[in-house]
């Protein structure tokens, strides 16, 4: 796969690619990392990567590991091609919400993913 990244006004960037599966990551240094996932999703099945689990409370009690909740906040890194009839609505990059049990957790390069119908995404943040 081959990416071609063109810089525009202040910084902005624009991805060209063959591959549809490519995620911008800019870090606190302002430096832009490309992230290309090598997993294709079938018909309307997505790849989220969950944001990390709370941990602590808004009021500032640290949560132990047994009593964290699994999150329900998650970013896309991937997208199928949609059914013949529904096109897909999310696209690489959206944060999104989803259900508490949805999907199917896999491990991916030492990385955990939720493989999951868009129908279980329940909003676009």
């Amino acid at each position: 796969m081959t990416t071609k990244i063109k810089l525009f006004n202040f910084g902005t960037v624009h991805v060209q690619s063959m591959d549809r599966n490519v995620n911008l990551n800019k870090t606190n240094n302002n430096i832009i990392t490309i992230m290309a996932l090598s997993i294709k999703p079938i018909g309307d099945r997505v790849v989220v990567e969950a944001a990390a689990a709370e941990e602590k409370t808004a009021s500032g009690i640290y949560i132990p590991d047994t009593a964290k909740e699994k999150p329900q906040r998650g970013t896309v890194v991937a997208v199928g091609e949609g059914k013949k009839d529904e096109p897909i609505t999310v696209k690489v990059g959206d944060e999104v919400l989803y259900g508490k049990y949805a999907g199917t957790e896999i491990s991916y390069e030492g990385k955990e993913y939720l493989i999951m119908r868009e129908s279980d995404i329940y909003a676009i943040l």
